[in-house]
């Protein structure tokens, strides 16, 4: 059962061949997301990469390099914007 265990994962939007995707470590929960990121998403080596569609990006306000939070809440692939996007633009220049 995939989501019998919660998986709660954040880390970076990447450039990958043109694409904004994330690549999810497999060892790191990955292997248990990749059921329920059927049709956008393959395993590629070592991960679960995931392509993030130009619509969604927009949508999340992302980009690359962009930090977002992967789950599988509720029995589903989820992907949000993190917080911490927001603490970075509004930290610069602080000392």
């Amino acid at each position: 059962m995939a989501d019998a265990y919660p998986i709660s994962l954040e880390g970076p939007v990447e450039l990958v061949e043109g694409e904004l995707a994330i690549r999810i470590p497999l060892a790191a929960g990955g292997d248990a997301l990749a059921p329920l990121a059927r049709g956008i998403g393959a395993i590629e080596g070592e991960y679960l990469k995931v392509v993030i569609r130009p619509w969604l990006a927009e949508k999340l306000r992302i980009g690359a390099g962009s930090l977002v939070l992967v789950d599988n809440a509720n029995g589903k692939f989820t992907i949000t914007r993190s917080a911490k996007n927001d603490e970075q633009a509004d930290g610069e220049g602080a000392v």
